[in-house]
């Protein structure tokens, strides 16, 4: 059983910064893409920033010069540090990672529970 734990989250003031951590653990072959996203209240989930295993990266343009995407291919974690916080990036952010699990041949897509992000004065 493949799981994806995120941390990190929490509340803080426009401006300020916050990094969040997705840790996977269980029977893992190999991880492929790695993925944040996140969903404010009313709103659809959003693609964030995506990682290859090569730590090649991309992100969502409201979020670009702001954040940035690490991976330790080690520790099987990602990271999102998040800096320049805005209110309009209060959200649950969530984990995704491409996993072949041990034992399979497949890719298959997993997604961790979610941390809440608040940006507010």
């Amino acid at each position: 059983q493949v799981q994806l734990v995120e941390s990190g989250g929490g509340l803080v003031q426009p401006g300020g910064s916050l990094r969040l951590s997705c840790a996977a653990s269980g029977s893992i072959f190999s991880i492929n893409d790695m993925a944040w996203y996140r969903q404010a209240p009313g709103k659809e989930r959003e693609s964030v920033a995506t990682i290859s295993y090569r730590s090649n990266t991309n992100y969502a343009d409201s979020v670009k010069g702001r954040f940035t995407n690490s991976r330790d291919n080690v520790k099987k974690t990602v990271y999102l540090q998040m800096n320049s916080l805005k209110p309009e990036d209060t959200a649950v952010y969530y984990c995704n990672a491409g996993v072949i699990p041990g034992g399979r041949a497949n890719e298959l897509t997993y997604w961790g529970q979610g941390t809440q992000v608040t940006v507010s004065s």
